[in-house]
């Protein structure tokens, strides 16, 4: 009987499994995924790739290389999304050593330019956005706010826009939304007092928890981690004392939203371990920890020495 090029468990994502490819099924993966007919199978093939990137064995790279290879010509809106957001908020942002991020970064944007003008194009002006420089961002359209905001919120990352575009912004945008959306772009500022007066706010008791996680979500970006850097460790005690005076709710939005993902370094991590040691008293906070500590221990992993190896 003569051998498929794939063979493929769980074709259909009928079960909960983890998925692992042969050689010769896996090189013809690579070569040839888009060009899958069915939209079920490719998203099961995605989620193989995902998996071997999160487990160490296939470099952050490759699945950044599968991605410009096949996703420019992937059909299917939902499945673009879901790539693009693990490529662009995992893969660069925690997997890939800091000097491979710049080339990563562009490689993606690459792709979304690919994409713009299509059905999928949504997905892609919001990732390319988010992957660009200052210089390059696309034009948003003046009435759509949610692009506004993240057009300004990856300004404020690279330094390029300041408070006063913020207030102006926030004075078009008279919302929740943009209140939360002034709060992120705060403290995304670069510059050390920038997160000092953004860490203070954070650790605070005042604000509520939709800002709180805004706050979170805009503090940490790979592009300051020379200044975050420092933040990270103390992390852990701080966010303690404030799950412990403010209670679950706000212990949950801690993990979820504000805990340092993208500092994937052994001292971090070593810093969360020992606090898992000690026993922290405010169980939602230590739940939360404990899954998020999981993620940043895949991360120091995959860029540590040796780490990835194609399957």
């Amino acid at each position: 009987m003569r051998r498929p090029v794939l063979l493929l468990p769980n074709d259909g994502d009928l079960t909960y499994a983890k998925v692992r490819l042969d050689a010769g099924s896996w090189a013809a993966v690579t070569a040839s995924l888009s060009s899958i007919e069915d939209p079920g199978t490719r998203a099961v093939l995605w989620t193989v790739a995902r998996d071997l990137v999160r487990d160490g064995e296939l470099p952050p790279t490759a699945y950044l290389e599968l991605v410009a290879r096949h996703l420019p010509y992937e059909s299917d809106p939902v499945l673009t999304e879901s790539v693009l957001g693990f490529a662009r908020t995992t893969v660069a942002d925690q997997y890939v050593n800091p000097g491979q991020r710049p080339a990563a970064l562009a490689g993606l944007a690459d792709v979304c330019r690919a994409l713009l003008g299509t059905d999928r194009h949504a997905a892609a002006l919001r990732t390319l956005i988010d992957s660009t420089s200052a210089d390059e961002l696309p034009d948003v359209p003046e009435g759509d706010l949610e692009l506004r905001w993240r057009a300004l919120l990856r300004r404020c990352v690279l330094g390029a826009a300041d408070e006063k575009e913020i207030d102006a912004l926030e004075a078009d945008d008279r919302t929740a939304v943009g209140r939360e959306g002034a709060a992120r772009c705060r403290a995304a500022l670069p510059g050390r007092a920038a997160k000092e007066a953004a860490w203070r706010a954070l650790f605070g008791d005042e604000l509520p928890v939709p800002l709180l996680a805004a706050t979170g979500q805009g503090f940490w970006q790979p592009e300051q981690a020379d200044v975050t850097e420092e933040f990270a460790p103390r992390w852990f005690d701080a966010a303690t004392a404030l799950a412990e005076r403010r209670g679950p709710a706000v212990a949950a939005a801690l993990a979820r939203h504000t805990f340092p993902a993208h500092t994937a370094s052994a001292a971090v991590l070593g810093a969360g371990e020992r606090w898992l040691e000690r026993g922290n008293p405010a169980p939602a906070l230590r739940r939360g920890v404990t899954d998020r500590l999981d993620d940043l221990r895949r991360a120091v992993s995959v860029r540590g020495p040796g780490g990835g190896a194609a399957p």
